[in-house]
């Protein structure tokens, strides 16, 4: 079996919430950044461990906040020895905004995995953009590079709808099958 990690920043609980999400459907390390952009001697070591490795961060201003890019400049020890070339990668970005400009965050996420040698995993799941389509169907926001979320900005995370929570749970499962398929 395969060895995923979910690495994240959440400010406010919704991030941490989707990577729980995630981490469980993929059967998967939870690795959490700190307020001060940190992870630990042991996460850092989760990460170098693991086959695949999905990144998770809400989008503040446009793109990924201060800690998760922090996280991401640390990461340049590791880039300069190639010690994650060809591990898989995925990622998810959360805002409260239905759009938020979470694509710039997945971008970047994925820039990052690329930047390390990393193999990206898409979404691949078709959109819900019929007239009928509601915020409880999967994929309601139209990703393909990764998982969107939103999260309504006045309520914890039992408010984001349960289309984006079921896109993040079969993010997750695709990622670890992807993995265990190059892995195996």
């Amino acid at each position: 079996m395969s060895k995923i990690a979910v690495v994240y920043f959440s400010g406010y609980g919704h991030t941490q919430y989707i990577a729980e999400q995630v981490a469980e459907s993929a059967k998967a390390s939870l690795v959490s950044i700190d307020n001060n952009g940190d992870i630990t001697d042991a996460d850092w070591q989760t990460l170098n461990d693991a086959d695949g490795i999905i990144f998770g961060a809400p989008t503040y201003m446009g793109s990924v906040p201060w800690q998760f890019k922090k996280f991401a400049d640390a990461t340049s020890k590791i880039w300069f020895t190639r010690g994650w070339q060809d591990k898989v990668f995925g990622g998810f970005a959360n805002s409260a905004s239905l759009n938020g400009d979470k694509q710039v965050t997945l971008i970047y996420l994925q820039t990052l995995a690329s930047q390390h040698g990393g193999i990206w995993v898409s979404l691949g799941l078709p959109p819900s953009n019929t007239q009928a389509a509601t915020r409880n169907d999967v994929n309601n926001l139209g990703g393909s590079v990764g998982a969107l979320i939103q999260s309504p900005s006045d309520a914890g995370a039992d408010a984001i709808p349960a289309g984006d929570v079921e896109t993040a749970r079969l993010y997750g499962a695709r990622v670890a099958e992807v993995t265990a398929r190059l892995r195996g």
